[in-house]
Order: structure tokens, then sequence, then C-alpha cells
């Protein structure tokens, strides 16, 4: 009877060994397939900040005959990142996700209803919400530290040749190779500067593009200065130097107060955490020297007085710098609430506002605001007051909470997620979204924010 029962005693316990070796094999399988789809997931934002970059090369100079469908280049990429990542339970539905996509798919009905009717203007503007703003979560799901910082290192090798093609363009004919316009228009891509050169788009579709892309390399030539972080030294240097040569050369003040705003957040950050004052006083001391090196060289004193010469124009037009900035920031919060008595309940219907809706509707390819080029008064005009406040309202809480979180983080001695909230703030919460390439960097900015502030917890569970 001992025998038998010391048998059936070993075939249980081999039973139970050979039982966890499953679960055990089971799970390393699962662990396995979890990190091939995070690798992948990564894969894809990278291919969407390539993309978001070199988008208007592939306009003007690569793929010319398809411009058109080239401007929602992305749209796919999201949407296979946003199906990747729900499949396989990375990131789940969230309060903002769940907000942002009742009222677009409410602002669609009311389009299809009261608005202008058509189906494919209103899947364009819905594209907003429902493709691109789900990838925030996503970035900041898939991407640690590391990865945010190691995209930075290429934002500046790519800063250098970037600063290289606006020169060009900055000098160069509009009827020049260089300045193509979209669909390889030989009309030029530049925008009306002063003294009779343009604003340079750079690789894309517009001189928007250029102005974002150097605020968002300002946040981390910034930062590579201030913070002990391994970055090759004459890289950081000719980055800096590029980004200096890069604001008289865009004949653009966005970019100069963009930059003097991350500058002033960098200031903050240091009197919070007195160990950075003396990386970033070497820092100002560096950039005086860079600055007197390129003012006794003859192209920056030719963009300079460009943009000096813009600077003067526009001040004259617009009431001066303080007026200016104020109208800019301020001037379509409040238009979106005292100009909404002109506007529909329902609204005139979600993508009616944007450039290529206009486009569809009116059959013409010139862009035109049919709505509103302010961004709050798109939304309010498209969607209608009660849905356009809702909208609204959900991007300054989001808004809000990545400086909250950015702020965190940065009294912890982590300096990247308040350095990049200097240029993300305005463009999350009164950015034209409308614009893909506005959209892009909002959606990129976003999710690198929410990933460097991870904890060190939620980056070990995620």
């Amino acid at each position: 009877m001992g025998a038998v029962w010391e048998g059936a005693s070993r075939k249980n316990k081999k039973f139970k060994a050979l039982r966890m070796a499953s679960i055990l094999k089971k799970n390393t399988q699962i662990f396995i397939k979890e990190e091939q789809v995070i690798l992948r997931l990564k894969q894809g934002v990278w291919l969407y900040f390539l993309l978001l970059i070199f988008e208007g090369a592939l306009r003007k100079w690569i793929l010319p005959f398809l411009a058109t469908p080239l401007l929602i280049v992305r749209d796919p990429l999201a949407i296979g990142l946003i199906i990747m990542a729900w499949r396989y339970n990375i990131i789940k539905a969230n309060a903002y996700v769940i907000g942002f996509t009742f009222f677009t798919l409410l602002s669609v009905c009311t389009a299809l209803v009261f608005g202008h009717g058509n189906i494919m203007v209103a899947i364009y503007g819905a594209r907003i919400f429902l493709f691109h703003f789900p990838v925030i979560f996503i970035i900041s799901k898939v991407f640690y530290k590391a990865d945010v910082i190691e995209l930075g290192r290429w934002v500046l090798i790519i800063t250098i040749p970037m600063v290289i093609l606006i020169g060009l363009q900055f000098y160069s004919p509009q009827s020049a190779w260089v300045n193509r316009g979209i669909g390889g228009s030989t009309d030029g891509a530049g925008f009306s500067g002063a003294m009779g050169y343009f604003r340079p788009p750079g690789t894309f579709s517009f001189t928007t593009g250029n102005v974002l892309y150097f605020s968002f390399a300002a946040c981390y030539i910034v930062y590579f200065w201030l913070a002990k972080i391994p970055v090759n030294k004459l890289l950081l240097a000719g980055a800096t130097v590029a980004l200096l040569a890069a604001i008289p050369l865009s004949i653009s003040r966005t970019l100069m107060f963009s930059v003097g705003l991350t500058l002033a957040f960098a200031i903050l950050s240091v009197a919070g955490n007195p160990k950075f004052l003396l990386r970033f006083m070497l820092f100002l001391f560096l950039g005086f020297l860079l600055i007197l090196l390129l003012s006794n060289l003859s192209f920056f004193e030719t963009s300079t007085a460009a943009f000096t010469k813009r600077f003067e124009l526009a001040s004259e037009n617009e009431g001066g710098v303080s007026t200016s900035i104020l109208k800019r920031v301020f001037g379509s919060l409040i238009e979106a609430f005292t100009e909404s008595d002109n506007l529909s309940f329902w609204g005139m219907g979600i993508g009616m506002g944007t450039n290529a809706g206009a486009a569809m509707l009116t059959g013409q390819d010139v862009p035109k605001f049919l709505i509103a080029e302010e961004e709050w008064l798109r939304l309010v005009g498209e969607m209608g007051f009660v849905v356009g406040i809702g909208v609204i309202l959900l991007r300054v809480i989001f808004s809000l909470n990545l400086v909250f979180k950015s702020f965190y983080t940065m009294r912890k001695g982590y300096l990247l997620a308040w350095l990049l909230i200097s240029f993300a703030f305005l463009i999350i919460i009164k950015g034209q979204w409308a614009q893909p390439t506005v959209l892009g960097f909002a959606t990129l900015s976003a999710g690198l924010i929410l990933a460097y502030s991870k904890t060190e917890f939620e980056s070990k569970k995620s």
C-alpha cells in the first residue's frame, strides 16, 4: 500500500512539475511576444517622427505627383499603431480618448445632419482625434527615458543639415529647385518675409513646420547643455550654431519667442535645481560667443537685417511686441466665445474648417479658411458651441496635466519634460491641429513628455 501511495505521489509531483513548466513556457512566450510588439510599436513611432520631418520633402521633391495623398501619409501608420497596441492590450482607453472620441463621433453625426453633409470632409476632420490623439498614449507606453533622449540625439544630427537647407532657400530665388512648392510647383514654397527675402520651409510643406522643428530642437539643445548626458560635444556645438543661425534665417518672430520661452523655463529649472547653475552659465556664455562670431559673417548680417525689418513691419501693423504676443495667445481664446453668436448651434460640420476640407467642399485648390484660422474659433465653428467648448476644455485639462507632470519630474532633477512643455504647451492647448504638421508635433511632443515623466514603477510596469 505504501509503495502504491509513493508511486502516486511521484506521479503527482511529476504532473505538477510539468504543469509549472508548461505555465512558465507559456508566460515566457507571452512575454517575448509582448516585447516584440513593443519593439514594433517603437519602430512605428520612429517612423512617425521621420515622416513628420520629411513629409514635405516627399511632397515637394521626391514624389511630387503624390503630393495630395501624402498630406495624410502618417494616418495609415497611426491607425496601424492603434490597432496593434489595442490588440495586444498595450494601451487602454482613458478619459481623454473616450471624451474626444465621443465628441468627434457626435460631431460627425451633426455634420451630416445639420452641417455640410459631406462624409469625406467629416472623416478628414474626425481623423485628428480618432487617429492621431491616441498615438500620444502609445508613445508614452512604449518609450522610456532613454528612448526620448535618443530621439533628441537624432534631432541634433538633423538640425545641422536643416539649417544649411534653409540657408540655401533663404538666398535662392523662389523659382529654384530647392524652393519648389507642393507638387513640384515652381511658384515657390517660401512665405513673404522682408527686404525681398522669403521665410524658408526647410523640408516641410510650409514655413510653420520649420519654425516648429527648430523650436522643438531648442528644447533638446538646452537640455543636453544642462544635463550630464553622454553626447558628442562637437555635434551639440554644431546644433547650437544651427539654432542661432536659424532664428534670423527663418525671419520668424515665433521662433525667437519660442526659444526665449524655453530659456525662461530653463532658468526656472535652474532656480529649482542649483546644481545646474554652473552648466547653465557656461551655456549662456558659449551662446553669447557664438552670436558674436556669427554676427561677423556676411550671410548672418543679411538674414539678421531681414529679420529685424520683418520685426519692425509686424510691430507697426500689430501694435508692438507685447500687443502681438497678447493677440496671438489670447485673441483666439476670446474670439471663441465672443464670435460664437454668429455660428450655428450644431456647428457647420467637422472638417469644414480645415484647408483640405475647404478644398473638397469648394472644389478649389487654393487654401482658404471657410470658418476661421484660429483654432478655438474653428472648433466652435465646426462642432457648435457646446461640443466645441467641450473639446477645448479637454485640451486645456490635458495640457495642464502635462505641465504638472513635467514640473514634478523637473523638481526631481529630470529636466527634459519641463523643457519640452515650454514648446508643446501652446500647440497642444491652441495649436492649429487642422494643419497636419502642427498636429504631428503636438502628438509627438505630448507623447515624449508623458514617456519621460513616467515614474520608475510605471516604467517597469510598461
